[in-house]
């Protein structure tokens, strides 16, 4: 299964997505500078990490290659509320698996046995989005 693809560093967006040191992120400000007399343009990518929510940062010329995670966006069910996880079940392969509890207290609060939840799954780690309904 396909968990990334290459881009070039050049076709990256604010609000997009970027792999920096094997940690998927959110791309949140991109500064492109001019190109020198002798080098290429470069571009400045600060990224907030998925998971951990750390800022990254990386300076690559525009035409160098980058690798982008591939999101699966699906709507899963809260079984139960486990001690440090939440147990879902896919609402399309049935399949029941465990995520960690979202960082956000709001949504934490709003995860109970039987709620809709909508998660993502980047490089194989799963990440509870939001609440559905």
């Amino acid at each position: 299964m396909l968990m990334s693809k290459p881009v070039d560093v050049g076709t990256l967006r604010v609000g997009g997505y970027v792999i920096v040191n094997n940690e998927p992120c959110r791309v949140s400000s991109l500064t492109k500078s001019k190109p020198g007399k002798h080098g290429s343009a470069k571009a400045r990518v600060v990224a907030i990490g998925i998971f951990d929510g750390s800022k990254r940062t990386f300076v690559k010329p525009v035409d160098a290659q980058t690798e982008v995670p591939i999101i699966e966006k699906k709507s899963g069910q809260v079984l139960a509320l486990l001690q440090n996880a939440v147990q879902i079940m896919d609402l399309e392969t049935y399949e029941v698996f465990e995520a960690a509890f979202p960082d956000e207290e709001e949504l934490k609060r709003k995860l109970t046995s039987g709620t809709e939840v909508e998660y993502w799954r980047i490089l194989g780690r799963t990440k509870i989005m939001r609440t559905k309904g």
